[in-house]
């Protein structure tokens, strides 16, 4: 039986067992029979009821490792209902970066509890994470590090590894630095096994590493380790001392953020946005975004009340009106969802954006007259009315072309501004899209009929 297989009988086991009321199976499964990515896994896909149930059931010492990996949304709910004590006794056992990752769900009151509660050394290192926007290189970053100097021998490493229980994880190696805590480069530890033990650190040590500056966005550091094929990155402050480390494990929560990001974004909804939130929480939420886009809605509509007088007279036009805003809609959509892409993949800059612009432009234009032709022929067939039907087809040609050059030139002028182009664009495009479509298909009506 596969791994994935045996997962899933698991969870066919304890949904009987809650089910039937047997909450100490229940407890054995989640405590002893399942990993705790899969608990939080089957906390996210429950209802709030059977959460609360499940979660009540998980043993005090687990409680960390399964609060790490669910969403920030599920996270602060579960930890609002902890004490301080009780959130730092969950996070004793945890990494650096990933107990400032929870403690960045909490109210500063109780942040600055837990912190009290911490040991002097545990707590300076989750000071350092926290003193860093969450977003960054040294918000991402975890303290917990190994370090040596240059100018000793691998003996002496050796002596110095065996009086830890155990390295961090993922230190495949160890990071050398100078008596003032600069970085100088990285011993890898397959070097330390297969050595001489008089070669010095100096010898055997990388100085041709990849570092990463504490304030550079997490973003870019998704970037620098895809396009490097990172496993771990040294971070250092503005003077090149060492502060910390970024891992594989947290680059890959970073590029699931940013997809999450993306896809979430483009309908309003938070990349944490809770499957299972309760209904009014949920509804407070789309309200917003409803409102919004009630707003682009109401301004399409005044456009085309503006030519009440020409749709009263040429009811087809009425008939015909959705097609033109509905072909600019998508084929700006396809082209923001292409920049947007470009965007967070590094790929556009102020050197290419030129001609890009001048590349949509060719292709609306391309595309518009292609779909003119084809539309304006069904509507002559449709109508019977050959003027109808070049009017339609001068619409989508100009439509055609700025939703090409809007989807384009949106999400660059938002990014400048600071604002979310995943956020803001399709609520811009389409009200850009809609305006343009109904006014070049109705003002050319209006010229021709009235």
């Amino acid at each position: 039986m596969s791994q994935a297989e045996n997962q899933q009988k698991k969870f066919r086991h304890l949904n009987e067992a809650l089910e039937s009321g047997a909450l100490a199976q229940v407890r054995r499964i989640l405590n002893s029979g399942l990993q705790p990515v899969d608990v939080a896994h089957l906390l996210e896909s429950s209802p709030p009821k059977e959460r609360k149930l499940l979660w009540e059931l998980i043993d005090e010492e687990n409680e960390g490792e399964v609060l790490q990996h669910l969403s920030d949304d599920i996270q602060g709910w579960i930890l609002n209902s902890m004490s301080a004590q009780e959130v730092a006794n969950a996070m004793s056992d945890l990494d650096t970066d990933d107990v400032a990752d929870l403690l960045q769900n909490l109210p500063d009151t109780v942040i600055g509890e837990v912190l009290t509660s911490m040991d002097t050394q545990d707590r300076a290192r989750v000071e350092a994470v926290l003193s860093y926007a969450e977003d960054t290189a040294g918000g991402l970053m975890n303290t917990d590090t190994v370090t040596v100097r240059p100018d000793i021998t691998i003996e002496v490493v050796l002596r110095y590894l065996r009086r830890h229980r155990s390295l961090p994880s993922m230190m495949d190696n160890l990071l050398v630095v100078s008596r003032r805590d600069e970085f100088i480069g990285l011993l890898p530890v397959n070097k330390i096994l297969v050595s001489p033990q008089d070669s010095t650190v100096r010898e055997l040590m990388s100085t041709e590493v990849i570092t990463i500056r504490a304030d550079l966005e997490d973003n870019e550091v998704a970037k620098l380790f895809e396009r490097h094929d990172l496993v771990m990155a040294p971070v250092l402050d503005s003077q090149g001392r060492l502060l910390g480390r970024i891992t594989i494990d947290d680059v890959v929560d970073v590029i699931r953020e940013e997809a999450d990001h993306s896809l979430m974004s483009m309908a309003g909804l938070d990349e944490d946005e809770d499957t299972f939130a309760p209904a009014m929480k949920t509804s407070r939420r789309r309200a917003v975004w409803l409102g919004i886009n009630l707003i682009t809605a109401f301004l399409a509509s005044a456009v085309i009340g503006l030519f009440q007088a020409t749709i009263d007279q040429v009811v087809a036009l009425a008939v015909l009106m959705p097609i033109v805003a509905s072909m600019g809609g998508i084929a700006g959509s396809q082209t923001l969802t292409l920049v947007i892409r470009g965007q967070a993949v590094g790929h556009i800059d102020q050197s290419n954006v030129r001609w890009l612009l001048n590349r949509e432009l060719f292709v609306g234009a391309t595309n518009g007259v292609l779909w003119a032709i084809v539309i304006a022929l069904v509507t002559l067939l449709w109508f019977q009315d050959l003027g109808i039907a070049a009017i339609i087809g001068a619409a989508i040609v100009i439509n055609l072309i700025v939703a090409a050059l809007s989807g384009a030139f949106l999400p660059i002028l938002l990014k400048k501004l600071n604002i979310d182009p995943a956020l803001a664009g399709g609520v811009v495009l389409t009200t850009i899209t809609d305006v343009v479509g109904f006014l070049s298909f109705l003002g050319l009506a209006t010229l021709f009929y009235l």
